[in-house]
C-alpha cells in the first residue's frame, strides 16, 4: 500500500498549477518590476480591504467551531493594517473614494457563503491568504518598497510585527491541517476550494488590468 503523503503536501501539489497562473498574472508582473506605478498597487490593496473584511468578517462567525478555530489567531489579523495603509496612501476619507471590482465581490459573496455554511471552506480561504501574506508576500513589500519608495507607511498589510518567525508559524500552520481528521472526501473539497481561491485571485489581477486599461 502506498504511504499517503501529509495533507499539507498534497494541497500544495494539487493547487500548484493554478498557484502559478495567480503569481504569474501581469498585472503583478508589472507592478513588482516597477513597470505599474503607485495607483496600481493602492487599486490592488483596495480590493484587498473588502477580501480581508469579509475573511474576518466570517472567522469572528466561526470563532467556536473546533476545526476553524485552530487556524485564527489575532496574529494574523490584517484589516487595522489595510485601513491604516488605505488612508495613509489615500486620505481621511478614503471609504468613501473606494469601490469593489467585480471579482472582487465574487470572491467576497464565496468567502462569506462558505464562512457561514462550511468550515472547511473557510479554511481553504484561511490558508490561500494568510500563508501566502507570510510568504510571497513578504517579498512584495521589499519590492514594493524599492519600486516606489515605501518605507513603512502604506506596505503595514504586509508587516506582521507579532510573528517573530514566520517559517515556524507557517510549519504549525500546516502540521495542523495535516492533523484535522477530514475524511478523504472532505479533503478533496478544501483542496478544490483552495483552487478555487486562486483562480479567484487570477480573476481579481485580470479585472485590475482591463479596469487600468480602460482608464488610460
Amino acid at each position: 500500500m502506498a504511504e499517503l503523503i501529509p495533507f499539507s503536501q498534497a494541497l500544495r501539489e494539487r493547487t500548484r498549477t493554478v498557484h502559478e497562473q495567480s503569481e504569474g498574472a501581469t498585472f503583478m508582473q508589472d507592478l513588482m518590476s516597477g513597470k505599474g506605478s503607485r495607483e496600481d498597487y493602492i487599486h490592488l490593496l483596495t480590493q484587498h480591504w473588502y477580501i480581508y473584511d469579509a475573511l474576518e468578517e466570517a472567522a469572528g462567525w466561526l470563532a467556536d467551531d473546533p476545526v476553524a478555530t485552530l487556524f485564527i489567531s489575532p496574529k494574523l489579523t490584517r484589516l487595522p493594517a489595510i485601513e491604516a495603509d488605505l488612508e495613509f496612501l489615500i486620505g481621511a476619507d478614503w471609504r468613501d473614494r473606494v469601490t469593489a471590482l467585480p471579482s472582487t465581490l465574487r470572491y467576497t459573496a464565496r468567502i462569506r457563503e462558505v464562512g457561514s455554511t462550511w468550515p472547511g471552506g473557510f479554511v481553504a480561504h484561511h490558508y490561500t491568504r494568510y500563508l501566502g501574506d507570510l510568504s510571497g508576500g513578504q517579498i512584495i513589500r521589499t519590492l514594493l518598497q524599492r519600486q516606489y519608495g515605501f518605507e513603512t507607511n502604506g506596505v503595514g498589510f504586509y508587516l506582521f510585527n507579532d510573528i517573530a518567525k514566520p517559517k515556524v508559524f507557517k510549519d504549525v500552520y500546516r502540521a495542523q491541517l495535516d492533523a484535522v481528521d477530514w475524511t478523504e472526501e472532505e479533503r478533496d473539497r478544501v483542496i478544490a476550494e483552495v483552487a478555487l481561491a486562486f483562480r479567484f485571485n487570477t480573476e481579481l489581477f485580470d479585472d485590475l488590468a482591463a479596469s487600468k486599461a480602460a482608464a488610460a
